[in-house]
């Protein structure tokens, strides 16, 4: 979760550097841009199952925080996924 903005991710829960790295990456679009180096072990989901989810991280971002992401972390916390603040 980045701000207003949130990513269903596939690769390691990042850590905080990565994290951040990634959401700078997507936050923006860029034509024909290619992923660096660093960032390679994790790509987008366009579909997941919220059952599936294993990991969760935040990052400092513009705006609230949607309703709809708050309402998944909330889900997520109450199975146990761990949530990662690097806000």
């Amino acid at each position: 979760m980045h701000g207003e903005n949130h990513f269903i991710v596939r690769g390691p829960e990042p850590d905080r550097v990565s994290a951040l790295s990634l959401a700078r990456h997507w936050s923006v679009i860029q034509m024909n841009a290619t992923t660096p180096q660093h960032l390679l072990n994790w790509r987008i989901s366009t579909k997941e199952y919220r059952e599936e989810l294993q990991w969760a991280v935040t990052v400092p971002g513009e705006g609230a925080r949607n309703p709809a992401v708050s309402q998944l972390l909330d889900e997520l916390a109450a199975r146990g996924v761990q949530i990662t603040d690097y806000c």
